[in-house]
């Protein structure tokens, strides 16, 4: 596949712009396994407390889970804002929260399929962000 390199505007920030921001947006796709939707949604639809409270703790707000269909395939895309300054270390707060890594992750990437390129260490395809409007 063929990449383009990024433009940069007043609608899509250079990174050293987006370092100085106060929020930043985060984007990502998985596939989701057919016959595991219904449990995926299940489990969607009332997040643990203690998961909920790791996201926060993580400086993540505004956390959706979008579901559609591509070419006969089942796709999740996330989206979040970071209100924090160092997203590594917040970032890394989830994976070390035994009830996220020790039992939601388990069920939830049960779910999931990465898709060809994920990078190492990651479950989830992060998304390059082209476009923001407030």
């Amino acid at each position: 596949m063929q990449t383009i390199d990024p433009i940069h505007g007043p609608n899509n920030p250079t990174p050293e712009e987006v370092a100085r921001m106060k929020v930043k947006y985060y984007g990502s796709i998985i596939e989701l396994r057919p016959e595991k939707e219904r449990e995926y949604r299940e489990l969607h639809a009332d997040v643990w407390p203690e998961v909920r409270e790791a996201i926060a703790k993580a400086n993540i707000r505004n956390f959706n889970i979008y579901v559609t269909e591509i070419a006969g395939k089942r796709l999740l895309v996330s989206h979040f804002e970071y209100i924090g300054s160092n997203p590594e270390a917040d970032f890394a707060l989830i994976g070390n929260d035994p009830t996220t890594k020790e039992k939601w992750w388990p069920l939830t990437d049960a779910c999931q399929i990465r898709l060809p390129g994920t990078p190492e260490g990651s479950q989830w395809m992060p998304m390059e962000q082209v476009m923001h409007l407030d």
